[in-house]
């Protein structure tokens, strides 16, 4: 028996179970990645905005969710947030099949996005509605670099758009939004897209890949367990600054099934020749191809992803590159961006080639992407000799 027979066994279980309870409560099960989030929606709190959508409507729906008895469900969403230690990216994609289970969003868009926005803030976070027209923008406070989605300010808070995706092709910089002004108590925390911990899924839902490259005239196979769903956690996942995307990390399975091979295969080399071999690997394992003719626009692949995906482009290789420098090794490192590439340099005891200098401390390039020419450790692609850059992260361990 799967494991989504068994889920869905044990709702209809727990369902048949509790009819007289269920008369004023709707039961919400689903599997979340590692684990079945349960939980109860009094009828109390089940509402419709109606036909129409205006600034008048959206308040009368918050008094009316408001006014019932949202606390059981609102405490199951924080206790299975504490309990499976969810970043805030990951909450809102627990708070986004909650709200789907209650109002779906293919039957009624405006309900659907109302019940994401009331689980919001009641969790805390500041969040903020408004209408563009016939669209309701759903906005959450962040102070962190956030690059391919709109955003507003107030009052020197910046808060971007959740669900820009839902709307492809909308310019909110040239359409105007009447703000919908809503006073929740309480609702006051910021919104983090850090990745820092990825779910423990359940390894029934790993699927192998077998990946393979030749290093010194010898070639390396791999067969590494990857899960499909994490394709459903970065969907929407916007184009965040470089430090919170060089540290999204990979799921225990992943990580369990490559880097002590990796670690395996280097341990007779010294440091330089150990971290060549992860370069190379990183360079050639997978096919190259840049986003806008992969995905139609700058999509920055987790390191996971990369390791999932047919093709990736420099962007995806330097951050898997720097994970597992990091996870090998632990050395200090940078990210160089040029106005087209971004590449690695690493901090040895001895600099290799050309050192690049950088506070005070010598960093020797290393190439994770395929270039004309198979660069050594030291060597940049000579079409950037001359190019500008600049340094955008800095990983001191």
């Amino acid at each position: 028996m799967s494991r989504y027979v068994k889920i869905l066994f044990a709702c209809l279980l727990l369902l048949g179970t509790a009819k007289l309870y269920a008369q004023n409560n709707r039961r919400i099960c689903f599997a979340f990645y590692d684990g079945t989030f349960n939980a109860d929606a009094d009828t109390s709190v089940i509402a419709n905005i109606g036909t129409e959508l205006s600034v008048k409507s959206i308040k009368d729906f918050y008094k009316a969710v408001d006014a019932g008895n949202y606390n059981p469900l609102l405490k199951a969403l924080l206790s299975y947030k504490q309990g499976h230690q969810l970043n805030d990216w990951l909450y809102y994609q627990l708070v986004r099949k909650t709200a789907q289970q209650i109002s779906p969003k293919g039957k009624d868009y405006s309900n659907y996005t109302l019940y994401k926005w009331f689980l919001m803030v009641k969790s805390g976070y500041d969040a903020r509605l408004a209408l563009a027209g016939k669209k309701i923008i759903f906005y959450v406070y962040n102070n962190e670099e956030i690059s391919d989605i709109p955003s507003y300010t107030v009052n020197d808070k910046k808060y971007m758009c959740l669900n820009i995706h839902d709307y492809p092709g909308t310019d909110l910089t040239t359409q105007s939004a009447v703000p919908v002004d809503i006073n929740v108590p309480g609702a006051i925390n910021s919104f983090s897209y850090k990745v820092t911990r990825m779910p423990d899924f359940t390894p029934a839902d790993y699927v192998e890949k077998d990946l393979q490259f030749t290093y010194r005239h010898k070639a390396y196979y791999f067969k590494i367990k990857l899960n499909p769903l994490v394709d459903s956690i970065f969907r929407n996942y916007p184009v965040v600054d470089f430090e919170s995307y060089f540290n999204i990390p990979l799921s225990k399975e992943t990580y369990g099934s490559l880097i002590p091979l990796l670690k395996q295969n280097v341990s007779r080399m010294d440091i330089k020749k150990g971290v060549d071999y992860l370069m190379h690997f990183t360079r050639y394992a997978f096919l190259y191809e840049n986003d806008e003719m992969n995905f139609g626009r700058e999509k920055r692949l987790s390191p996971e992803e990369t390791l999932f995906a047919q093709y990736s482009d420099c962007d995806d290789r330097a951050a898997l590159f720097f994970y597992l420098v990091k996870e090998v090794y632990n050395l200090p490192m940078i990210a160089v961006l040029y106005p087209t590439h971004i590449t690695m340099a690493v901090q040895f005891d001895k600099p290799v080639g050309k050192p690049l200098l950088y506070k005070g401390k010598a960093y020797s390039f290393c190439e994770p992407t395929p270039q004309l020419h198979d660069l050594r450790i030291g060597q940049v692609s000579a079409s950037l000799k001359q190019v500008p850059y600049k340094v955008v992260y800095e990983y001191n361990p």
